[in-house]
């Protein structure tokens, strides 16, 4: 990991829906080549701020910089730096696994001659090159995800997000998953922001920030917020930095955002 440079900085963001104040003047970073978790319970702004990085949402107020690039007055140049990977499904399932990635490479206006070398590269690595010619719709929801992944990385970005990356799938599929992403980020050195509820998986992060009420509660390494909060888990951390209770399901996917956008 380069913890001489930060790909995420972030200062005194914030943002508001008219009375609704939903992320309430964070700072945090993230170093080029860092596993970062951001955890917290519906409703606690990481739907939020991760619009916001990802160019989705304009801030109220506070500056967020990512792979040095303004977020504000540079989302062109954030969006080529970035992949992502949404929660909800956003595969074209008339397409073949081919066709959904070479439909992205030409989004981000990749060369035609680089897209055709990417393609199985990323569809070997997630092991579907064998159906690249299959109409996604007939693909199971772990492939799915698995293609997302292999779309996600197509145009080699520096920083993906994952947001919930592996909901709903079963424990061998999220395994396979987890390995194909940590295996990228130790060949390439990509920077990886992630959220999940699956706190088995918040252990790969090399730290983790817990947001409520849109204040971030805490920043630290996973071994470190279990000695700090006297926990055996993480599970047994978020439930005593968050509470018990349970929240509602707060805001629009990230995805949703997207597709207005585009």
């Amino acid at each position: 990991m380069d913890t001489t440079t930060d790909i995420i900085k972030v200062d005194k963001l914030t943002k508001k829906f008219n009375d609704l104040i939903a992320v309430n003047g964070i700072s945090f970073s993230v170093k080029s080549g860092e596993v970062f978790g951001f955890l917290g319970p519906n409703g606690a702004g990481k739907t939020t701020t991760i619009s916001v990085l990802c160019t989705l949402l304009r801030p109220t107020s506070g500056t967020a910089h990512v792979a040095c690039c303004d977020v504000t007055k540079e989302p062109n140049r954030v969006r080529r730096e970035i992949g992502i990977i949404f929660q909800d499904p956003s595969l074209d399932d008339r397409l073949t696994a081919e066709d959904n990635l070479r439909f992205h490479g030409f989004l981000y206006n990749m060369d035609r001659k680089r897209i055709k070398e990417r393609i199985p590269e990323v569809l070997n690595l997630v092991e579907l090159y064998d159906r690249r010619g299959e109409f996604v719709r007939k693909f199971s929801g772990g492939m799915k995800r698995r293609l997302e992944i292999a779309r996600g990385l197509l145009h080699q970005p520096k920083l993906l997000f994952l947001d919930e990356p592996t909901l709903g799938l079963d424990p061998q599929t999220r395994l396979h998953i987890w390995e194909y992403i940590l295996k990228m980020r130790q060949e390439s050195g990509l920077s990886i922001f992630m959220t999940t509820h699956y706190m088995q998986e918040a252990e790969v992060c090399d730290r983790i920030a817990v947001i409520d009420h849109g204040q971030i509660v805490d920043i630290d390494t996973p071994v470190n917020l279990k000695s700090k909060y006297g926990e055996s888990t993480l599970e047994g951390v978020f439930l005593k930095i968050t509470g018990r209770e349970i929240r509602a399901q707060g805001g629009e996917s990230s995805w949703s955002q997207w597709m207005r956008r585009t």
